[in-house]
């Protein structure tokens, strides 16, 4: 590759790109973007293409202009109606609902495999964009409620309330 006086170069394995400013056989001076004059051999440096030579001339400019201050039509993604009123997903975390079998399981493992339930759910929804989903977590101590709470804490952008006492009691 034949350098000249006046190239801008990048220097191999190392973050140094300069002006070259004196080429003899087998070394080359550059002036680093610091102002630095340091030698290199003929290997160690590559030529970098510059952004002014030949990107923009075959663009007309006033086409480019004309172009980016048309207005476009924006394109909104319609929703049925039959999608917008779909129910929310619903979760039932009621031990009964999550395992067959609660005989031998202590209150902190059934509350241990009820958050790993609603986490998992969870991620599930906000993976598939799902807007909506109910939790169902039964009157009780409200110890699960007081978790579910902590859980969606640590999420951003979750917003979390009572669902409607009506229908969910």
């Amino acid at each position: 590759m034949s350098f000249k006086v006046g190239d801008t170069v990048s220097v191999l394995d190392e973050d140094i790109t300069g002006v070259i400013t004196q080429v003899s056989e087998e070394k080359i001076t550059i002036e680093t973007n610091d102002g630095f004059p340091m030698e290199f051999t003929i290997s160690e440096i590559i030529k970098e293409k510059s952004l002014q030579s030949g990107l923009f001339d075959n663009t007309n400019v006033d086409a480019v202009i004309h172009e980016k201050e048309r207005p476009q039509k924006r394109n909104s993604v319609k929703v049925k109606p039959k999608e917008r009123s779909l129910p929310a997903m619903e979760v039932d975390l009621h031990i009964h609902q999550i395992t067959t079998s609660n005989r031998h399981m202590s209150n902190f493992d059934m509350l241990n495999l009820q958050m790993d339930t609603a986490r998992h759910k969870l991620e599930f929804a906000i993976n598939k964009r799902i807007q909506k989903l109910v939790f169902i977590h039964g009157v009780g101590e409200g110890v699960l409620k007081a978790e579910l709470e902590s859980l969606f804490g640590r999420y951003d952008n979750v917003k979390f309330y009572p669902a409607d006492y009506q229908k969910y009691g």
